[in-house]
């Protein structure tokens, strides 16, 4: 079990804050490991908190200044502005997801679905791409100067990653580009958005899963926690240094060819 914790910690930190969908990865490595039911869905709860937790600490001076400033007698504009912000973004994907979460888990949770949520977005990420780099100009470069009806429109589109495959990143990262930020500043808006939605989510997820937990899972739980945090903390890391200079197209192809490969491996089995 503690290489099986080793290998999903790795993936789901790696792919967590990409938009290639760490949930359609984490389901398909979950099935090609045999590591499956109940448990399995535990330890992904519990590794998704490591990754998250990563975020959380690379951005830990800037969520402290922003905390202070929507706590002062007089909040600073810019703080609460990103704190309101945060929350309106949250919110759709937060209704959706309570009233269809349920559905969404006995229906959706394959990797045959995967493949083509995976292969679909890699197109639309390729559209995408192909509009931004005709409308550069004039893009909102900070996520301190984000609008209300920006942030709703990128809370809309998280509402698309609860399709598993999706990818949380993705669909708000480019519903960000769609709504007129820029590249970097979508991403970076995709990044602190994760940490009210991940922890909500993972929250609801674990209240639910209480019952599963054992103490034999803790060694491997405690592995694939650490691996996780590791490993988004390189990611998060790297794709910001990786956005300064390139698009998402690498990201888009990725996700059509691992896409197209799952598909026929999954139908040929």
């Amino acid at each position: 079990m503690i290489w099986i914790a080793v290998i999903l910690g790795i993936v789901e930190g790696l792919t967590e804050f990409l938009p290639i969908s760490s949930t359609g990865h984490l389901i398909i490595a979950g099935h090609l490991l045999g590591f499956t039911g109940p448990a399995a869905e535990t330890f992904e709860i519990v590794i998704q908190l490591g990754a998250i937790l990563a975020v959380v600490w690379e951005y830990r001076r800037h969520l402290t200044t922003v905390v202070a400033g929507v706590l002062r007698p007089s909040p600073d504009p810019e703080s609460f502005g990103l704190a309101r912000n945060l929350l309106i973004a949250f919110l759709p994907a937060a209704v959706a997801g309570f009233l269809l979460h349920g559905v969404i888990r006995d229906y959706l949770f394959g990797p045959i679905s995967v493949a083509w949520a995976l292969i679909v977005g890699g197109f639309v990420m390729l559209g995408v791409e192909a509009m931004q780099s005709k409308t550069e100009g004039g893009r909102v470069g900070s996520i301190m100067q984000i609008s209300w009806g920006k942030a709703l429109a990128v809370g809309c589109a998280q509402t698309l990653a609860l399709f598993p495959g999706v990818s949380r990143a993705g669909a708000t990262i480019i519903g960000g580009m769609l709504s007129g930020l820029d590249r970097r500043t979508a991403t970076e808006f995709s990044f602190y958005l994760a940490i009210p939605t991940m922890f909500a989510a993972t929250g609801y997820d674990l209240l639910k899963s209480w019952g599963s937990l054992s103490s034999d899972m803790l060694a491997p739980f405690a592995v694939g926690f650490a691996l996780a945090f590791v490993s988004a903390l390189v990611a998060v890391r790297s794709f910001i240094r990786f956005i300064s200079h390139h698009d998402f197209r690498p990201f888009a192809w990725y996700r059509i060819v691992f896409g197209i490969v799952v598909l026929g491996y999954f139908l040929l089995i």
